[in-house]
């Protein structure tokens, strides 16, 4: 059976990589509106949405879905939708902590049927540097932020912002490879053996 990652991500295509086994992509549009509020729940209900779409079109596969989003005081930050909206979720991040939640859904395809689903997630805690607006300004100007969550990444420039993390540094980049890991075993995905 193949692996699927149900993400156009190319961070978590590269952290799919890490673990050393051989996958595909194969990307689909799905609505992220969600009632809950809860984030654990929000990212593992759009990480299965995700999973779901992708399995549909499968006969015999492991398809992974993921998703993340930044919280702070309660409030979820997703993609920036425009500069401005970066700028805000910047200013407001600098200079505290806040949490990153990715969630992680697996879904078992055997014979067109699905056979298992499992979904779980991790948070990491992110303490950020202040930032002046001059340096939010000219990161926002190189692009970098508009495809992630909470408008920074961790893996490139924005590393430069963050005083220290407690959690999982992969979690932060999109996708906690020690969850996904357990839960591929789980699921009885043959990662770790031998061919």
């Amino acid at each position: 059976m193949e692996i699927v990652l149900a993400s156009g991500s190319p961070r978590r295509r590269e952290l799919l990589a890490h673990l050393k086994v051989d996958f595909r992509v194969r990307t689909s549009e799905v609505s992220e509106e969600i009632d809950s509020t809860e984030p654990s729940e929000v990212v593992e209900m759009l990480s299965l949405r995700k999973a779901v779409k992708v399995a549909e079109e499968e006969k015999n596969a492991w398809v992974i879905g993921a998703d993340t989003i930044v919280v702070q005081g309660g409030q979820i930050l997703g993609k920036p939708s425009d500069p401005a909206d970066a700028f805000a979720m910047l200013s407001s991040l600098q200079g505290t902590q806040h949490q990153v939640f990715s969630g992680i859904s697996i879904i078992e395809v055997r014979d067109g049927e699905v056979k298992r689903s499992l979904s779980r997630h991790a948070t990491t805690h992110v303490w950020m540097n202040s930032l002046s607006d001059q340096r939010i300004k000219w990161y926002i100007e190189t692009g970098d932020p508009m495809d992630k969550a909470g408008s920074y990444g961790i893996q490139g420039y924005g590393a430069s912002f963050i005083e220290k993390i407690e959690g999982c540094y992969f979690n932060v980049v999109g996708m906690s490879l020690s969850l996904l890991a357990e839960m591929l075993e789980t699921c009885s995905c043959p990662l770790f053996e031998k061919s």
